[in-house]
Order: C-alpha cells, then structure tokens, then sequence
C-alpha cells in the first residue's frame, strides 16, 4: 500500500504563490508517475501536472503552463507543485496521485492513477 500525503494549502490573494508537497511512503518510485489533479465544486476532476520519478520528464495540463512546476525529491520521496501567479479559478482541492503501471508513460486521465490522498485545499481570493 501507498501513501500519499498533501501539504502546502492555503488561502492567497491573487497573483500570489504557493507550494504543495506531497510525500510518500510504502512505494517504489523508479516505476511510478506522481501527478497533480484538482477539483473544484461543480467541475470536473482537472489534470494539472505530473512527473515520471525516473526520468524527471514533466507534463502539464492547460490551465498551469507558465505558472506551475512540478519537481520531485528522490531523498525524501517527495513531490512538489509550485504555483505562481495564481488566478481565482485556480480555487479547488489538489490531490497527488501514483500511477504505478506508466512503465515511462505520462497519463493525464484520472482512472490511471491508482492511489491517491486527501488532498489539500487551494483557495484564491480575488
């Protein structure tokens, strides 16, 4: 079993930062794509970034290009989102995911990630 859990939320003004954090434990991460999906009320589960723990190779949904960067800490097995200029409608829940079949493949689609955590609440204030 895999854990993954979130850190980093808060509530900013817009045009603010932010960094969440997500650490996990109880995984082999040389096989594993980490990636960052939000949700907001009434919306769909979005896409925002993820990386290939081997590699390094990153991807990014839409709505974070320019402003978003994932990272990751092999020491401490750790996945980072920096968000910059962060906008009103980048409101939501940020959950970290693992999907531990990518074989190098990066996924956008939630159904490929397998394990999950809380999330981490991201409010923008305008």
């Amino acid at each position: 079993q895999v854990q993954l859990v979130e850190s980093g939320g808060g509530l900013v003004q817009a045009g603010g930062s932010l960094r969440l954090s997500c650490a996990a434990s109880g995984r082999t991460f040389s096989t594993y794509v980490m990636g960052w999906f939000r949700q907001a009320p009434g919306k769909e589960r979005e896409f925002v970034a993820a990386v290939d723990w081997s590699s390094g190779i990153t991807s990014y949904g839409e709505s974070g290009k320019g402003r978003f960067s994932i990272s990751r800490d092999n020491a401490k097995n750790t996945v980072y989102l920096q968000m910059n200029s962060l906008k009103p409608e980048d409101t939501a829940v940020y959950v970290c995911a693992a999907d531990k079949n990518s074989r190098g493949a990066i996924y956008t689609y939630s159904y490929r990630y397998e394990d999950w955590g809380q999330g981490t609440q991201v409010t923008v204030s305008s």
